[in-house]
Formats: structure tokens, C-alpha cells, sequence
């Protein structure tokens, strides 16, 4: 009410509901070199800031570490990577190094990734309108891309561990990927149209859209990083697991 006609919706509740699953009408100029997705410049974002944020952690803390934390931040970090460790050593106890710095990764890569679009950070459409930037993964292009780099690495891994053996067993996993891409965004996006349609009517815009924000959110990042870690987990164990040789 305030801002008047800054504040007016510039599309009906249907064609919202369309372009949080197609991206067909909103979309950002990247650099002026080509028009693309939301959720490209959500994915280009979160990496620079993750990257930067282990740059720095790398060389200006990890270095004064101690062998008994003395810092919060210290025991923090541990537990996380030492939780992707363990995950990895159950799953995979042949082959695991690899796995657990991927998985780390990964899921803090959906987690993060996830917690984003809580930050509200704005984009400026082709069209002149102001959208609220989505998750990542919220784009099928994206939730793809993660289901067949997960995939890729169970793939590698059987092959370095077994040979054609171990390639005809992360083979059996061909679905996989599908599966994975689509619950992956399948998640994301009952996420945003939920809280997308709570916004829109003026009547539920006040305080409900915080709390459906964060509690689907937190939900969701929380869900959807344990869903693919355990997925990836599980069958890179089964992959690289040594056959037995009989001796004739």
C-alpha cells in the first residue's frame, strides 16, 4: 500500500504458477551475453560466495587451528566434515576419501544453496520486473545437473575400483539420476509455489509468509541434502565394492 504501483503484480496467479515451473517468461540477462533463468544467477552466486567463503576459511583459519578446539567455530567445523567422513567410511568402507569430500560438497552445496533464497536478493527481468531470486536447484536445469555429476561420480568409482565389473553395477543404477533431478526439484519447487502463493494474496501477506518461508525452507535443506548424500553414499558403496576372484 505504501509504494502503490511498485507493489502491483504484473501477472496472474496462473502464469506465476507456470514460470516457477517452466522459467519461460522471467529471466535475467547474463552480462548482456544471453537471457537466462533465475536460477542460473542463483547457482553463479551461491558458488562465488561458498568459494570465497573456503578460500578465506582456508587461509586465514584453518591455520590457527589447535589440536583441542579452543573456538566454537572450530569444533563447528569439525563436526561437519568429520559427519560427511563418517557417512562416507559406512557406506563406502573400500574406497571413501573421494566420497566424503564429494558428498560434503554436495550437501552443502543443496543446504546453502537452499537457505538462499531466504536472503530475498533481487533480479531485474528482461521485461523490467523486479523477481526475488529462487534456489538454485528450484531450476530442473539444475536439480539435473547435480542428479548426473552424482551420477558420474558412482559411475567413476566402480570403474576405478572394479573395472567392467564395477561399471555393469553403477550401470544397474541408470535411473538414478532421473530420480534424483526430479525429487531433488520436485522438493524445491512445492517450496516456492507454497510460499509464492502465500505472497500473493494480500490477505496471507502479513507475518505467515515469514514463517511458512523459513519452516519450508529449513525443512526442505535439511530433507533434500540427507536424501542425496545417502542416494550418492549408498551406490558408490555398492560400485566399488570389491568382487571375489574364484580360483579355478
Amino acid at each position: 500500500m505504501l509504494t502503490n504501483s511498485q507493489a502491483e503484480k504484473h501477472e496472474t496467479v496462473k502464469e506465476m504458477m507456470r514460470d516457477a515451473v517452466l522459467h519461460d517468461v522471467n529471466k535475467i540477462s547474463l552480462f548482456g551475453i544471453m537471457d537466462v533463468n533465475p536460477g542460473l544467477i542463483s547457482a553463479i552466486v551461491i558458488t562465488a560466495i561458498m568459494l570465497t567463503a573456503a578460500a578465506l576459511i582456508r587461509i586465514f583459519v584453518i591455520p590457527k587451528f589447535e589440536y583441542i578446539p579452543a573456538s566454537k567455530f572450530q569444533v563447528l567445523l569439525e563436526e561437519m566434515v568429520g559427519l560427511f567422513n563418517n557417512f562416507a567410511k559406512q557406506n563406502s568402507p573400500h574406497r571413501n576419501k573421494f566420497l566424503g569430500a564429494y558428498i560434503f560438497g554436495a550437501g552443502m552445496y543443496i543446504f546453502f544453496g537452499t537457505l538462499f533464497e531466504l536472503l530475498g536478493l533481487q533480479g531485474v527481468t528482461t521485461a523490467g520486473h523486479s523477481i526475488t531470486l529462487p534456489a538454485p536447484l528450484a531450476d530442473i536445469n539444475g536439480a539435473i545437473a547435480l542428479g548426473c555429476l552424482s551420477y558420474f561420480v558412482v559411475l567413476s568409482g566402480g570403474v576405478l575400483a572394479n573395472g567392467f565389473g564395477g561399471l555393469a553395477s553403477a550401470l544397474k543404477e541408470f535411473s538414478m539420476p532421473l530420480s534424483m533431478s526430479f525429487r531433488l526439484f520436485g522438493a524445491m519447487l512445492s517450496g516456492v509455489l507454497v510460499t509464492e502463493l502465500v505472497y500473493y494474496y494480500f490477505q496471507l501477506s502479513f507475518v505467515l509468509p515469514i514463517i511458512v518461508a523459513v519452516l519450508f525452507t529449513l525443512l526442505h535443506a535439511t530433507i533434500q541434502t540427507y536424501v542425496l548424500v545417502m542416494l550418492t553414499a549408498s551406490s558408490y558403496g555398492s560400485a566399488t565394492e570389491p568382487k571375489e576372484k574364484i580360483n579355478q
